[in-house]
């Protein structure tokens, strides 16, 4: 996941105070007609999970992936079918073939991972209410039930007995904090640091650590774990759209080439098998500006995908779509209703600015 310029701030920081005062104002509606006549561009929203935490002092994972509780998520979706159009993104990408416009408020919803929250708490919402999204899953994590790495490196942190943390390789040396917040900001300090490295030495530092700490991914947890293929084919069947998110969920700019060709090839051919169904469509994981460049742009049109989304905060020009970096809007856990709807009306104004590196 991008690191935002706004992760962090008060659940209602500038940007979600600004939305709330559009909202409440009653200004939404004729900021949205006014800006449809004006400027027509593509909107991808992005999720990760979908999951009612009621506890968060006590969850033991990444609530920074955490994107909407289930009623926040109903009414996000309520307020889509509402005042925009959804769209699938094979639409926009067959319009787009087509050399046809798209429809004025065209918004696509999607997620990243592949989380089993996705099944239990989102699609029946999107069926219920006939909203169409994509998925993009790592079919390595689908076959295995494992954890993903970089979440499994939060909840390490925060579960590690207290002590040193010491990583010379993030020339890292800290106390590790008793309080649970001030560890939050410790994993986010060291999965910063952590994707500078190149692959083989990120996943060396996290088995380390497993060993170190004896808390073993292939041990799993409820709270963090991938779907099954029983329900991605259910959901496939129900309209929903499944995409690669590579292998391993590594980050494709960082792997060697032949490395690189296997997490794209292999991941469309798994899912293409579990599935019965052509695969076209790929999220870059992390989705970065260090996590793609041209070499894997080229890689992924040679495997055969047809459009790929980063995590770069954006909407998409009508007139310019780059299909093989397409930017999106991500959903953050504190955003209300109204922050929510002004982030779609005004993007630019309201969404999270993505800065040049990633946490």
């Amino acid at each position: 996941m991008l690191n935002h310029a706004g992760h962090g701030e008060t659940p209602f920081g500038l940007r979600g105070r600004l939305g709330r005062l559009c909202h409440h104002a009653g200004l939404l509606r004729l900021l949205q007609q006014a800006r449809s006549c004006l400027y027509r561009d593509l909107r991808l929203l992005a999720y990760h999970r979908v999951l009612t935490v009621n506890a968060p002092d006590r969850f033991d994972f990444d609530l920074g992936l955490v994107s909407a509780s289930t009623e926040c998520f109903r009414q996000q979706m309520q307020l889509l079918k509402r005042r925009f159009r959804p769209m699938s993104l094979g639409q926009v990408v067959a319009a787009i073939d087509a050399g046809e416009r798209l429809p004025p408020d065209a918004v696509v919803v999607t997620f990243d991972d592949g989380y089993d929250d996705n099944y239990h708490q989102a699609f029946p919402v999107l069926r219920e209410l006939e909203i169409p999204a994509a998925f993009f899953v790592s079919t390595g994590h689908i076959d295995s039930g494992r954890p993903y790495a970089y979440d499994w490196l939060v909840h390490m942190i925060l579960r590690a007995p207290a002590g040193e943390l010491a990583l010379p390789e993030l020339d890292l040396m800290r106390s590790m904090p008793a309080d649970r917040t001030a560890r939050r900001g410790l994993a986010h300090d060291v999965l910063d640091r952590l994707k500078d490295l190149d692959d083989d030495h990120q996943m060396a530092l996290i088995a380390r650590l497993e060993q170190a700490w004896n808390l073993p991914s292939a041990a799993g947890h409820a709270d963090c774990r991938p779907m099954s293929w029983a329900q991605l084919r259910e959901m496939h069947a129900g309209g929903c759209e499944i995409g690669s998110h590579g292998v391993h969920h590594r980050m494709l700019a960082k792997l060697p080439q032949p490395a690189l060709d296997a997490e794209l090839r292999d991941s469309r051919a798994t899912l293409e098998r579990e599935l019965g169904a052509p695969v076209t469509l790929l999220s870059y994981p992390v989705g970065g500006d260090a996590s793609f460049d041209a070499r894997v742009v080229e890689a992924a049109m040679a495997a055969g995908y047809r459009a790929a989304c980063s995590y770069i905060c954006g909407t998409n020009p009508a007139h310019a779509i780059d299909r093989y970096a397409l930017r999106r809007l991500p959903v953050e856990r504190e955003m209300d209703g109204g922050w929510f709807a002004a982030m779609l009306t005004l993007p630019k104004l309201v969404s999270y600015p993505t800065v040049s590196r990633i946490s």
